[in-house]
């Protein structure tokens, strides 16, 4: 339980998809080579970013807590250990966005499947990534802002990279205060 509400609430000793940085360019941008992993996802429609948010994040959150198949199967809860980052699929002026956790590594190879019709399990190919970080509390138009200011980069290095959407990625729990830590990511062409 300790181990549980420390991961939860302090966002302390939680495991991370695996990657490598391949450039840093400036204090612009990192340009970072992701590999293949596993994601717990659902899709929220026709509301602000923000409240797609938080109800995304509960309906995977009641996932990892137990409402999935195994744990229906076998009766039991299988919990599964928070993991960072909590990613938002977000495509500019669209009102759907992908909200996801990243599973564990102990659950990469066979992920419980989810009892709620609306949440699914997929892989992410490796992909090659331009990542912005920065710290504080961030909301919707901070992570506008935040990707608007790394798109114009790009763009000013030649670099191609999928304009038609980006990632927001929130490592930290709403309960801790200070050295927060936050990106926006685009994908390379």
């Amino acid at each position: 339980m300790i181990k549980f509400l420390k991961q939860t609430f302090l966002s302390l000793d939680l495991q991370s998809p695996r990657w490598s940085s391949v450039e840093t360019m400036t204090e612009d941008y990192e340009l970072r080579q992701y590999e293949t992993a596993k994601w717990v996802n659902t899709v929220i429609r026709g509301e602000t970013q923000k409240e797609a948010m938080r109800q995304g994040f509960w309906k995977l959150f009641h996932y990892i807590q137990g409402k999935n198949e195994k744990a229906y199967y076998f009766l039991l809860e299988i919990k599964i250990d928070m993991a960072v980052p909590v990613t938002c699929l977000v495509k500019p002026g669209c009102a759907d966005f992908k909200i996801s956790f990243f599973l564990p590594f102990e659950h990469q190879d066979s992920p419980p499947q989810p009892s709620d019709s609306e949440v699914f399990v997929e892989e992410r190919k490796a992909a090659t990534i331009f990542v912005r970080s920065f710290g504080g509390f961030a909301s919707p138009e901070k992570f506008a802002e935040e990707a608007e200011v790394l798109a114009r980069s790009l763009r000013n290095r030649g670099q191609l990279f999928h304009e038609d959407f980006f990632y927001t990625a929130g490592y930290n729990s709403p309960f801790k205060l200070f050295n927060r830590h936050n990106e926006v990511w685009y994908f390379k062409k």
